[in-house]
């Protein structure tokens, strides 16, 4: 399935340091269809990278951007440049090749061909998509983490942040349990269920919009047994109380979207609510932890 834009398009990118890597995707996120991050090792510098409509949300990028000049401390000059949508689609396709990650999945795109994996669960994605790809490391440490708990078979499961969908289709497909995704991103919950669809999985993987813990869609399904949260260090922090009550006894929690270096406090706030750490694993910067509830 390969999209077209009617409109021209724009990439708009700032290079930043660690700490201020969140404020600025955050604020990119907010204008932008797609945002990635690139990290060069040898200056510990972060490119962030945003594509949108040429011209579009322009008031909101700026504020956005202000914004996480301030919070951050680290203002940020952005530079744009025109990017031709099928030049970007097929940079996207060469930027996404299949992803082997753990011992049991392979994530590819539409557009890869060939026989796929032996002994390996596939998870197809819209190749038009350049987010949740597998190639990023906290979504490679989620099913990392994944594969290690889900011989407890959890019943009920939520995938909060789902983006592409990619964590709700793993466990869909690797436990045959129904699986709840929610995003605040219209957009996103269109592509996931989209993408379910390629996988056969409309059956099992429902996605929905919401804003965290505040839709009745999202807590009716609790207590989860499973909850995946791969999203940002500051508003894991923010919802750990919800998500505590929302976990079952003896359920797991994953969470990702942090750097290592902002572990401590997302584990703080998450202890101050009665979970305790049960494993940590890490991807390059990225750290994923996994809890669990008494």
């Amino acid at each position: 399935m390969t999209r077209r834009h009617a409109t021209a398009l724009e990439t708009v990118s700032v290079t930043v340091p660690p700490d201020a890597l969140e404020a600025y995707e955050a604020a990119l996120a907010e204008t932008c269809g797609t945002v990635g991050f690139f990290y060069d090792e040898d200056a510990d510098l972060w490119t962030v990278e945003g594509v949108k409509d040429q011209g579009a949300g322009e008031p909101e990028l700026v504020a956005a951007l202000a914004l996480a000049a301030l919070v951050s401390g680290v203002p940020a000059v952005p530079t744009r440049h025109t990017t031709a949508a099928e030049g970007w689609l097929e940079r996207t396709r060469e930027a996404f090749p299949e992803q082997l990650v753990g011992q049991r999945f392979a994530v590819r795109g539409t557009h890869v061909r060939g026989p796929a994996a032996p002994g390996r669960l596939t998870i197809l994605l819209d190749a038009s998509v350049a987010f949740g790809s597998g190639e990023h490391g906290s979504t490679r440490g989620c099913l990392r983490a994944f594969e290690r708990v889900a011989h407890r078979r959890p019943r009920r499961i939520l995938d909060l942040g789902t983006g592409s969908g990619i964590l709700a289709l793993a466990a869909a497909r690797l436990l045959h349990r129904r699986v709840l995704g929610s995003d605040i991103e219209p957009w996103s919950v269109r592509t996931a269920a989209a993408n379910a669809r390629l996988n056969r999985l409309t059956g099992l993987a429902r996605f929905v919009r919401a804003d965290g813990w505040t839709s009745p869609a999202v807590t009716a399904g609790g207590p989860y047994d499973l909850i995946f949260a791969n999203i940002l260090a500051r508003p894991l922090c923010l919802m750990a109380r919800h998500l505590a009550r929302h976990l079952a006894p003896g359920g797991t929690a994953i969470l990702a979207g942090l750097l290592t270096s902002q572990a401590r406090w997302v584990l703080a706030a998450h202890r101050r609510h009665g979970l305790v750490l049960e494993r940590t694993l890490a991807e390059g910067k990225w750290c994923t932890l996994v809890l669990r509830r008494r």
